[in-house]
């Protein structure tokens, strides 16, 4: 695919550091600094296509759907990056949110140079993970040209699959595959070309944004507090416990009794407790509302009592 690669903005050179050569490392820093701080303002710009995307991959999801990130280099790591951190975030198995990154993982630590102008290699990628029409592929790509995710957006239209794309060009290529694209025009980079800079910042922020929202779509948090975290370290365990003590207004042992009868389960625990009911009915009461523990509790406060449960709900 041929393009002018100098209608890219992320190509063009900041008049802001024509003399980066010959700054201290505190005028170089304090120039990113100050170019980074812009980086949220044009982020807020795409709000409303970020959050379309993520009521449709929320949509998709709750169906059976996936969410895939796609990319080469620095926009593939911050995939891979965003991808790892749901399952201990949000409790969720590695094969709901999954990073694919152009040239496998070794492309992580290494540079694996040409893999994002092989369109053939997403394809296959997402071959391997068994794509379907009801997955959302986010492609990103700084410069909004590599054919890496240019043609995993279309192979994923061809199955019905949503189609977001992200990328910092305005004149990108990729928004032209995409069901929903999304663009950060983040502008010339203080060190000419190195989109892992300004561009990455804004792609970090987007991917921070777009699986959060969905999974808080999902009934993934209560309040403002991550009740599905896997608790698979003492940090996380005092974390667990202490979102209880909140969530509740109950001492620390109290937290722990809760804890404990509601098998680790951080949301049973709570609506165990602001519901009244034992560890049966809240899980009930979860399954019942699709996980969501303030709609469980409500379902429960306002509820007759369920058949064969004893009046004093003994704990698990």
């Amino acid at each position: 695919m041929e393009f002018d690669y100098n209608n890219l903005t992320t190509e063009q050179t900041n008049a802001l550091s024509e003399g980066l050569d010959e700054m201290d490392a505190l005028s170089i820093v304090t120039l990113m600094n100050t170019a980074d701080a812009e980086v949220a303002l044009c982020v807020r710009k795409a709000l409303p296509d970020i959050a379309r995307a993520a009521e449709a991959v929320s949509a998709r999801m709750k169906k059976g759907g996936r969410l895939i990130y796609l990319g080469a280099g620095t926009s593939g790591r911050l995939g891979v990056l965003d991808a790892s951190e749901c399952p201990p975030t949000f409790g969720v198995s590695p094969d709901t949110v999954i990073g694919l990154i152009a040239g496998g993982d070794g492309a992580l630590r290494t540079a694996v140079e040409g893999a994002e102008d092989n369109s053939d290699l997403a394809i296959a990628d997402l071959k391997a993970k068994g794509l379907t029409g009801l997955d959302s592929v986010v492609a990103i790509s700084a410069s909004g040209t590599a054919a890496y995710c240019i043609g995993a957006l279309e192979y994923a239209r061809s199955l019905g699959a949503l189609c977001v794309s992200l990328c910092c060009n305005a004149a990108a290529p990729l928004r032209l595959a995409a069901d929903i694209p999304i663009t950060v025009v983040t502008g010339p980079e203080i060190l000419s070309g190195s989109t892992r800079l300004k561009a990455g910042t804004a792609a970090k922020m987007v991917l921070n944004m777009l699986s959060t929202a969905v999974m808080v779509l999902k009934g993934k948090c209560y309040r403002n507090l991550m009740v599905d975290m896997s608790a698979s370290n003492k940090k996380l365990r005092n974390r667990s416990i202490r979102m209880i003590m909140k969530a509740c207004s109950v001492s620390r042992p109290e937290a722990e009794g809760l804890l404990e009868a509601s098998k680790g389960s951080i949301k049973a625990a709570i609506v165990m407790h602001e519901a009244g009911a034992g560890c049966d009915e809240a899980e009930k009461a979860l399954l019942e509302t699709g996980g969501f523990t303030r709609r469980a509790i409500s379902l429960l406060k306002g509820a007759s009592p369920v058949p064969g449960i004893p009046e004093s709900r003994p704990k698990c």
